[in-house]
């Protein structure tokens, strides 16, 4: 069984959360989500055990315990469900691109200040 732990410490490792679940039974694996780009903890992970009996004594006695001062937050980890707010996006700088000249509109520019009776208005070729 999977077992998800939450509020785990950022300075445990690995090892003595193995230690830890191995009061309840044999451990399988153990894994601490890293973060990417700084390779330190997140706060959480999973431990694998082949015994369900045993899982579930750990996920009982371990849930709301204390943990180098934190109380961890145990459960069955359920599978990951599909993200549906997923929005592909494409490379680079995207959208809005006008050509020829910035994208002025229709040959004419608007004057800052002034009416139009002063020429707020002009056209780009002067008559």
């Amino acid at each position: 069984m999977n077992i998800y732990i939450a509020n785990i410490p950022f300075r445990a490792n690995e090892d003595e959360l193995r230690e830890l679940f191995e009061g309840y039974g044999s451990v399988a694996s153990v894994k601490i989500i890293l973060d990417k780009e700084t390779q330190r903890s997140r706060g959480f992970g999973f431990v694998e055990m082949d015994d369900d009996g045993e899982a579930q004594a750990a996920i009982e006695g371990v849930n709301g315990t204390d943990f180098q001062g934190k109380v961890l937050v145990v459960n069955e980890a359920r599978p990951r469900e599909p993200r549906t707010d997923f929005k592909p996006r494409s490379g680079g700088f995207g959208g809005g691109r006008q050509g020829g000249g910035g994208g002025g509109g229709g040959g004419y520019q608007q004057r800052s200040g002034g009416s139009s009776r002063e020429g707020g208005w002009k056209s780009k070729d002067r008559y």
